[in-house]
């Protein structure tokens, strides 16, 4: 009876943090703006999110760095330096969510944003939608790069970046 009884309470402590969310191979986080656009084609993290039970989903997210992909490799490697990523110093972009929220085109997820050594609270509005042991997580939002001391201030890049990630994910 006692292994019965543990059995039943190890089931329900974990069915209680949600669905966990494999993220599926060749993922990629696009980034744009009049002046550049690209890709990171690296991305790791752990995904718990079950739509009916927001209290328990979580989101944490890395982006690594070097993976940077702007279709030019001048332009890569400027962009791994230490004048804009710093790839060597700040190998990650990095997002941990603190809470999930309910909207009225889908969600957001609440949490801290660190990029170059510079964390901020930040909403990411996002749409999900589940196909049996599958689903498609689409993020879109825009960042300031001058508020993560990418890049210079003044440079003739423009300061904002428009993100769209566009997650496969598989129920683990």
């Amino acid at each position: 009876m006692k292994s019965f009884s543990f059995i039943t309470a190890l089931f329900l402590s974990l069915s209680s943090f949600g669905q966990g969310w494999k993220i599926l191979e060749t993922q990629k986080v696009a980034f744009s703006n009049a002046d550049v656009s690209g890709t990171f084609e690296d991305i790791s993290g752990t995904i718990v999110f079950d739509p009916a039970n927001l209290a328990s989903a979580k989101f944490n997210f890395k982006l690594k760095v070097e993976s940077i992909n702007t279709g030019n490799g001048l332009q890569n490697k400027h962009a791994r330096g230490d004048e804009w990523f710093h790839a060597e110093k700040y190998p990650y972009i990095e997002f941990e969510s603190s809470k999930i929220e309910k909207t009225e085109s889908g969600f957001k997820a609440l949490g801290k944003l660190e990029m170059h050594g510079v964390k901020k609270e930040v909403s990411i509005p996002f749409t999900f939608v589940k196909k049996g042991n599958k689903g498609t997580f689409v993020a879109k939002f825009s960042v300031s790069r001058s508020e993560y001391n990418v890049g210079k201030k003044g440079n003739d890049v423009a300061d904002i970046l428009k993100i769209t990630a566009t997650l496969q994910v598989q129920k683990k």
